[in-house]
């Protein structure tokens, strides 16, 4: 008995090595940067930082990632604004990051070339709400007031969350146990494609059913207006430039009480839902919402027609 236990050890030892090696030799891991807090209590990405983003559970996807100076996945070093010269700022969560595409394919590259004379940066960040979108508008005020247009990603249904800013949790995860579990690639691929999910619900649920933790129906029933609450009050406290910034909104996502506040209150706008709708190819990745190649066409276009529009070329 005690022979067959060693044996099933063993086996399983040898196993885990095994799908270990294979994991990364087909590189079928998720090359994560290291986030930090930056001196201005701005959340991004360790500068400096290089790899490969792999989406799906056999290499669906891989990007390769540049983190430059500034802390944001870019073709450009270190961001200059000048007076003398025309840029645009995009700024968003992982839509606008663009881990899913080469950097040097992303929205920004897409938009400068077919407006030559344009410099388009990137802010994009994974988990970026608007509060910390404004946030870093405000604490980076010396690069913006330079900056001739900015345009900033908001999904009605996720980014609305709070109206204030605070530090997020997900600095927290990284912790010295999580760094040491991240060596192991298979656990990393685990991890990406659900396998510890179930566990991961179980607990949750038992933790929720001890705690006698109860859905907040209320929030739910109301989230529209609290949203709306929250970007006015947002919109508030950060001064929002009205002139100078533009939604870049899918009106679809977004509440008829939100899109006549904006209206009525002359917020500039980019709809890109419109655009997504005339074309009947897919527009995002086959195993998640994140836009593709032909999605982010659509959306640099978009931006394209707007500059175009302000007379910005």
């Amino acid at each position: 008995m005690k022979r067959a236990i060693l044996k099933s050890i063993l086996y399983a030892v040898i196993l885990l090595l095994s799908l270990e090696l294979l994991v990364r030799v087909f590189h079928l891991h998720n090359d994560r940067p290291q986030r930090y807090l930056d001196e201005y209590g701005v959340e991004k990405w360790v500068p400096n930082q290089k790899g490969y983003s792999v989406t799906g559970n056999r290499r669906q996807n891989v990007g390769e990632y540049r983190i430059n100076n500034f802390g944001f996945n870019s073709v450009y070093d270190n961001y200059t604004v000048s007076k003398d010269s025309i840029e645009v700022a995009i700024i968003g969560d992982s839509f606008i990051e663009g881990f899913h595409q080469d950097y040097t394919k992303s929205i920004s590259r897409k938009v400068e070339k077919k407006l030559p004379n344009i410099k388009v940066l990137e802010f994009g960040y994974s988990g970026y709400h608007l509060a910390e979108e404004f946030n870093l508008i405000a604490s980076y005020k010396h690069l913006f007031k330079d900056i001739d247009r900015v345009v900033i990603y908001m999904r009605f249904t996720d980014d609305l969350i709070t109206g204030e800013y605070a530090v997020s949790s997900r600095l927290s995860l990284d912790t010295p146990m999580n760094r040491l579990l991240k060596k192991s690639k298979l656990i990393v691929y685990a991890k990406d494609i659900g396998a510890f999910d179930p566990v991961k619900n179980a607990v949750e649920s038992t933790v929720n059913f001890i705690k006698k933790v109860k859905p907040n129906d209320n929030i739910e029933v109301h989230k529209d207006s609290i949203y709306l609450a929250n970007f006015k009050k947002l919109v508030k406290t950060y001064n929002y430039d009205k002139e100078k910034n533009v939604l870049l909104l899918d009106y679809s996502l977004c509440s008829s009480e939100f899109l006549s506040y904006l209206k009525q209150n002359n917020f500039k706008t980019i709809n890109f839902n419109e655009a997504f709708k005339k074309s009947s190819s897919p527009k995002t990745l086959i195993y998640d919402q994140h836009w593709n190649n032909l999605g982010r066409e659509i959306i640099a276009d978009e931006i394209v027609d707007y500059i175009k529009n302000e007379k910005l070329k």
